[in-house]
């Protein structure tokens, strides 16, 4: 039987009453997207960490991936984990909060308190649904630049981000090259494969198909399409990882048992895993948002803005940039990260490229990866002393 929305939820509503900093803007102050809709209430959620120097000059933006959220750093209010990149953020880390003042904003489209199809920011006081526009990863950027604007910071010392946050920092080196000193984008892509159009839409497909989606009206009528957005998560979980991770963390073991049940029950391991993967999914994410940001990334394609050429879209640039890629990562192989490099090169723009051996897949970006720390710390800290930004003294962080 499937759980009513009231039962299974958190008791706060993240997705209006997000445990974070809030940014409103009002009917008069609306953001035009590139469906041609200008969103109008509409509100993005965020959380900083350390302090804003006196000139302004210290800010970083982090963007998250698909799922994640604005919590890079602190408890997840929702499932009570640690943030998402706490390997990378934090006292002496590699975006290290003594020095740099962190911004991290939940996505437009998402439903951690950025206006989307959970929210309830629209007229009538119920969930926007599917009549939330569609939104693009510019779109994201844009919310993120009104954003950076009201903190009053001009130039941004370094954007990064994986994955769907690293479509979002080239996002960010296009549109507003004057204003990103510094770019890493990590495990991403200029533009998205028709593989992986292929594996989000059998994703989409599995959510809309649930009877409990409703058209999209499931939060009006109380209901969730929680199995449907299980089998998504689970599909598009596999896609992370790397057929050697997933040998080395399974294999053929079976799940508390020593021979086959011949049922369809969770034999192996490797099933029980996907199966806690969604379940745990459907507790903290919106199944329409992840209807709207895989298409996000889907419609992501950086070239076709300059006639196709994806060096026209740094042409000029004065940011300098660090592109990381994953040996194991298939979801977006090294050959994509090789591609924003030669255009870069073709562009004229300063540029270093690292390719980490790891056999933990497009998820490596979010675990503990010793190069990845190494690589990140070593270009924050070059791009820090081009910007004259002063290192922290041992001292002082004691």
């Amino acid at each position: 039987m499937t759980r009513s929305h009231a039962t299974s939820a958190p008791v706060r509503n993240e997705a209006d009453e997000p445990s974070s900093e809030v940014l409103r803007f009002d009917a008069t102050q609306g953001l035009e997207l590139d469906c041609g809709v200008v969103l109008a209430p509409w509100r993005i959620a965020y959380q900083t960490y350390g302090t804003l120097n006196a000139d302004r000059s210290n800010a970083i933006l982090l963007c998250h991936a698909l799922t994640g959220d604005q919590h890079v750093a602190n408890v997840n209010p929702v499932t009570g984990r640690p943030g998402w990149w706490e390997t990378m953020v934090g006292p002496g880390k590699p975006y290290d909060t003594d020095r740099f003042f962190v911004i991290c904003a939940n996505v437009l489209g998402s439903c951690l308190g950025t206006s989307g199809p959970a929210s309830r920011d629209g007229e009538g006081g119920k969930a926007r649904g599917l009549e939330f526009p569609v939104v693009t990863v510019r779109d994201m950027v844009r919310a993120q630049a009104r954003l950076v604007d009201h903190l009053g910071i001009e130039t941004l010392f370094c954007v990064a981000g994986g994955s769907m946050g690293g479509m979002q920092v080239l996002q960010w080196a296009a549109s507003y090259p004057e204003r990103v000193f510094s770019a890493m984008p990590i495990a991403a892509a200029a533009k998205h494969s028709a593989q992986n159009i292929a594996f989000h839409e059998v994703g989409r497909q599995a959510v809309m198909a649930d009877p409990e989606w409703h058209a999209g009206r499931y939060l009006e009528l109380g209901t969730r399409p929680e199995k449907g957005l299980a089998v998504a998560r689970m599909a598009a979980h596999i896609t992370y990882l790397s057929q050697p991770a997933l040998h080395r963390k399974f294999g053929r073991n079976f799940q508390d048992r020593t021979a086959p049940t011949f049922s369809f029950d969770a034999d192996f391991e490797v099933e029980s895993y996907l199966r806690y993967q969604g379940r745990s999914f459907v507790e903290r994410f919106d199944a329409n948002s992840y209807l709207y940001l895989t298409r996000s990334m889907d419609y992501f394609d950086l070239a076709a803005d300059y006639d196709g050429v994806l060096a026209k879209a740094f042409k000029g640039t004065k940011t300098r940039f660090c592109v990381v890629s994953f040996t194991s990562d298939w979801l977006f192989p090294t050959s994509d990260s090789r591609a924003i490099v030669h255009a870069l090169n073709a562009a004229g723009g300063s540029v270093s490229f690292v390719e980490i051996e790891t056999d933990k897949g497009h998820d490596a970006f979010l675990l503990d990866v010793p190069e990845l720390l190494e690589t990140t710390r070593g270009f924050i800290d070059a791009a820090a002393r081009a910007r004259g930004l002063a290192p922290v003294k041992k001292a002082d962080r004691a």
